[in-house]
Parts: C-alpha cells; sequence; structure tokens
C-alpha cells in the first residue's frame, strides 16, 4: 500500500479484481475494510476485466498494475491509479489515473501520480516514468506538468486517436 496525506493507494490483488470486475460493491467494500464509495469512482471498467485475468497468469507482478484510492478521511473509494506493467529494458514504467467527478478539482490527482512516481523511482533500475493525456489541454495535462513532467510527442491511439505523450526522469523535480 501507498499512503499520502490524504490518501491510501491499496494494490488491487485478485480477489479484489474479482469484485471489480463482478461489480460486486459490497464484497469490494468488505475486502478494503468497510470503506464506503463515491459514484463514478471507476471510469474503465473493462481493463479490469483485462488486468484480472492477465494477473492470473502473472501474479508475480501486482505492484506494477492497478490500486484503488480511498480518501483517508472520508473512507470512501474515489478513484484508481496504477501502472501499465513492470519497468521496460530501458527503465521506465507508465502511469495512470483516475479520480471520481465528485472528488475532482482537489489535488488528489496531483497527489496520486505524484505517490506514483516516488514509488517507482524508489525501484531499482527505474529511471523513467511516462504517462498519456488526451491531445488537448486538461486537467491531466495539468498534473503533469505540476509534478515536472515535459511533453514528448503527438501521436495516434488506435482507441483514443491522438494523444499526448509525456516523460519525467528520476533526476527531475516535482513538488
Amino acid at each position: 500500500m501507498l499512503a499520502t496525506d490524504r490518501l491510501f493507494l491499496v494494490p488491487t490483488t485478485l480477489p479484489l479484481l474479482d469484485a471489480i470486475v463482478d461489480a460486486d460493491w459490497a464484497t469490494l467494500s468488505a475486502r478494503l475494510g468497510g470503506v464506503g464509495y463515491t459514484e463514478n469512482w471507476l471510469h474503465f471498467p473493462e481493463a479490469y476485466l483485462w488486468l484480472r485475468d492477465y494477473l492470473r497468469e502473472h501474479d508475480d507482478e501486482p505492484a506494477w498494475w492497478s490500486y484503488v484510492i480511498i480518501h483517508r478521511h472520508d473512507v470512501r473509494l474515489i478513484g484508481t491509479c496504477g501502472f501499465k506493467g513492470a519497468p521496460d529494458p530501458r527503465g521506465s514504467v507508465e502511469i495512470g489515473y483516475e479520480i471520481a467527478d465528485d472528488y475532482q478539482n482537489r489535488g488528489f490527482a496531483t497527489e496520486t501520480a505524484r505517490a506514483l512516481c516516488q514509488f517507482a523511482f524508489a525501484q531499482s533500475g527505474v529511471r523513467l516514468v511516462t504517462a498519456q493525456t488526451l491531445a488537448e489541454e486538461n486537467a491531466s495535462v495539468n498534473v503533469l506538468r505540476k509534478l515536472g513532467f515535459t511533453f514528448v510527442q503527438e501521436k495516434i491511439d488506435i482507441e483514443d486517436g491522438k494523444i499526448w505523450e509525456w516523460e519525467r526522469g528520476k533526476a527531475e523535480t516535482g513538488k
């Protein structure tokens, strides 16, 4: 588990993933110690079906995948975050995050992304953290800039169309 001032980032084990895929919120809450959850905390449920099936075959990599975000004070599930796999041969990992609508614009995405970067850079061999956003000025772009990410390129994603790629090296600072 990763902890910040206001959040707990809890790795999604296979039992948690089963509950998410099955939309079994009572079981998910019980497995997380009785936390509540806010509406729209999960924007990409289809990704969790793929992730659950992948981790059934590769259960040695849970730290490099998904986390659920628990608001410490409200004791509520407010989003998800994580990595898109273990570091590649060049020492790069990609992060992603999503925050429920009711909790947006309060700095939780920045806090989450910062915690993911700190975790990644504390691991041996990780030299670069990357992220992708839609190709437009938006809240995610602001989060990445605030954390010291730089724009790398615009490219085409088969599902999302134009996207922007961002990166931050280990030696770079980000508040």
